[in-house]
């Protein structure tokens, strides 16, 4: 299984200590508050509710949406869909992606996101993170839907995970899902910091949708995780806020590494470089307290998330400035 963030208890188990500040994982760090459940939410088996789909339908801009118990449950079932292919992904990327592609008979190649226009003929079916996790590159919208015709035309897919896009949605491509072959991965966990509910939509044609269901089975989505997503996808306050607050720390944090020479880039959830000595950052950090994401190989590098308030804030400072000093 490959490594992810969110993995605290590791954290613990190496290092100890109960004082931990996780941005490990990319989350915002103030979650949607969750509204009360009602009263059978625990007790009624969860039959799908079409007010969530038309919610994330609304919120997302897609003409279909299929809900799932994550958008890992959509990467996993995907590679199932299809006869053996040619599969290529944009790398770095999202690992789970390469790895259920690989172990479903498929050709899985991993190409630089520089690569990809050249890529394209040659291949069946094209993954690609929009924002990447974790370096946070964006591919024009104008490129993803003309490399989607170019592959729908033999009967191929395009399928574009945007986990990241809701706080810059410019290269989101999940209205022009009813074009033959493009795929969209949407979650709820990211910009809602709502990963525990396990959430996402996929959107695609009703045919690819059904089939995907078909495969999924039912009750995909608990009951609790419908109510509350529903919930957070109507309320269009607590997102302009959300946003606002998101884009202003995602530049006080690229700021905050920029004053101690890391030249970052990422989204306003993240920021990630390409670290010499990742290892090494990772372990001066998590010896604080700090948990960060640590990618050994393809590129080495770190992601960091937003601190949840201004104590973590100013111990991430803190560390920093510890980790120049140690460095000169």
């Amino acid at each position: 299984m490959p490594e992810h963030g969110g993995n605290l208890r590791d954290a613990v188990r190496r290092y100890g200590r109960s004082d931990w500040i996780d941005l490990s994982a990319g989350l915002n760090p103030a979650w949607y508050p969750a509204p009360a459940l009602a009263d059978n939410a625990w007790h009624r088996l969860p039959e799908p509710d079409p007010a969530l789909v038309d919610a994330a339908c609304a919120y997302y801009g897609a003409p279909h949406m299929l809900p799932v118990a994550g958008t890992q449950a959509a990467i996993q079932a995907l590679p199932r869909l299809r006869a053996p292919s040619r599969i290529v992904i944009a790398a770095p990327s999202y690992a789970e992606h390469a790895h259920h592609w690989a172990l479903h008979g498929h050709t899985a190649t991993q190409v630089p996101y520089a690569g990809l226009a050249a890529a394209v003929d040659d291949c069946d079916v094209l993954v690609v993170c929009n924002p990447n996790n974790p370096t946070g590159a964006a591919v024009p919208r104008a490129q993803l839907l003309a490399w989607a015709e170019t592959l729908a035309a033999r009967g191929g897919w395009l399928v574009v995970d945007e986990a990241f896009a809701d706080t810059d949605g410019a290269h989101s491509v999940a209205d022009c899902t009813n074009r033959p072959g493009l795929i969209v991965l949407r979650s709820v966990g990211k910009f809602f910091g709502l990963a525990g509910i396990r959430l996402g939509f996929v959107a695609a044609q009703p045919d690819l949708l059904a089939a995907l269901e078909e495969l999924l089975g039912p009750w995909q989505v608990s009951g609790p995780a419908q109510q509350v997503g529903k919930a957070a996808l109507l309320d269009r306050t607590w997102q302009r806020a959300t946003l606002d607050r998101l884009r202003h720390d995602g530049r006080r944090l690229a700021q905050l590494l920029a004053t101690h020479g890391i030249a970052s880039a990422g989204t306003a959830l993240f920021q990630w470089w390409p670290e010499p000595e990742p290892v090494r950052f990772h372990d001066h950090m998590a010896r604080r307290g700090i948990w960060v994401r640590l990618f050994r190989d393809g590129p080495r590098g770190i992601r960091i998330g937003l601190p949840p308030d201004e104590a973590a804030w100013a111990r991430l400072q803190l560390a920093l400035n510890q980790w120049t000093k140690e460095s000169r």
